[in-house]
């Protein structure tokens, strides 16, 4: 791989909107015995169903270990489909694999974010994950793309939203969780975000939604749907644990202006469920020390706002929940050019994310 050493902005690159076009999307195989149940049959054939539906729309790669490499290749038996040989320790691409930038003028580069697993030793989900931290570099060297690291500064993809126009949003409760970026305060975060994606604004909203094992991923939460335009997971439920932090999440939306000053419109997206796995769901998932555990008492992180924008369509999780049916019209009236293509969520969802944060977007240069 061939290893700039300036910044994204400084050489005229930015992280464009995930609604520009693709020349394809990224995903890696699922095995880890100690995340998904069943030794990671039932989310193989999730994924293999997400990569069919966004292959629908646009030409997907996908990454599998060596000796996950023929069993994938079965079952990912489509021709938008190219099943490559890579090592990982885990399938989460959005946060493992490389940002994408563009110059808009033909240039393609990608950055590199330091990758922890989450908080390292310090609340992250698993140990080792160096294999993990090399996938972003992987994947640029395969595409022949020039590469931007980000050394000692740790950043997940599924943590940032961004509009294209200069405005990106995060939470407060991941991008300064100690966890992550401890030597940097606030306005320094705002600087490296500013340098490597290409923007002039951030809205910081407080928190993600609760129990997001990630520290709050605002990709599980809030994100844009159109320039001046954010999406919300919502709940008028009071005693429902999300309420405050959607309640906190809309007042600091009203009161911001993105990078162009305009005024934010919030659409509201219900909060599935909720939804906690099974003890049944939860029994076939190895236990190993470090590794997050699952428990039919913890409330899973489900939300309808983690879906994908391809080509022509929308590719968004459904959890045979009464308000699935309520998400795919919110989602059909928000992209009403786009075609809405709801995919059984539920498994990737015991994983800990689901389908935006199983997929990296390769924008078209």
């Amino acid at each position: 791989m061939y290893t700039l050493h300036s910044t994204p902005r400084a050489d005229g690159f930015y992280m464009p909107a995930e609604w520009a076009p693709h020349g394809q999307t990224w995903m890696v195989w699922p095995e880890r015995p100690d995340n998904w149940r069943l030794g990671a049959k039932p989310a193989q054939a999730a994924f293999a169903e997400v990569a069919k539906a966004i292959a629908g729309f646009e030409p997907v790669s996908v990454c599998v270990s060596a000796g996950q490499y023929e069993n994938a290749c079965a079952q990912l038996d489509h021709p938008g489909i190219r099943v490559l040989e890579m090592s990982s320790d885990d399938a989460w691409v959005r946060d493992t694999g490389p940002t994408f930038v563009i110059n808009g003028q033909g240039g393609l580069r990608g950055v590199d974010w330091t990758f922890n697993a989450w908080g390292g030793f310090n609340g992250g989900l698993y140990w080792p994950w160096q294999r993990d931290d090399q996938v972003a570099g992987k994947i640029l060297g395969l595409e022949r793309c020039p590469r931007y690291r980000t050394d000692g500064f740790v950043l997940e993809g599924g943590a940032i939203h961004v509009d294209g126009e200069g405005t990106l949003i995060t939470t407060e409760e991941c991008l300064l969780n100690p966890n992550r970026n401890p030597h940097l305060v606030r306005e320094e975060i705002e600087l490296r975000l500013s340098d490597y994606l290409g923007i002039d604004k951030v809205i910081w909203l407080p928190q993600g939604l609760y129990n997001d094992e990630t520290d709050g991923h605002v990709d599980n939460f809030c994100c844009f749907v159109r320039p001046g335009e954010v999406l919300l997971a919502w709940t008028d439920d009071e005693a429902d644990p999300n309420y405050p932090r959607c309640q906190a999440a809309l007042k600091v939306l009203q009161a911001s202006r993105d990078a162009r000053g305009r005024e934010l419109l919030v659409h509201r997206m219900p909060i599935p469920g909720p939804l906690q796995a099974s003890a049944e769901e939860c029994a076939g998932v190895d236990r190993v020390v470090g590794t997050q555990p699952r428990d039919p008492s913890i409330r899973l992180a489900g939300s309808y706002v983690n879906f994908l924008i391809v080509n022509g369509g929308i590719v968004a999780p459904s959890f045979a929940d009464p308000a699935d049916e309520q998400a795919r019209e919110i989602l059909a009236q928000l992209f009403p050019e786009r075609r809405v293509v709801m995919v059984p969520g539920r498994e990737i969802l015991l994983g800990g994310g689901n389908i935006h944060c199983i997929t990296q977007q390769q924008p078209q240069p």
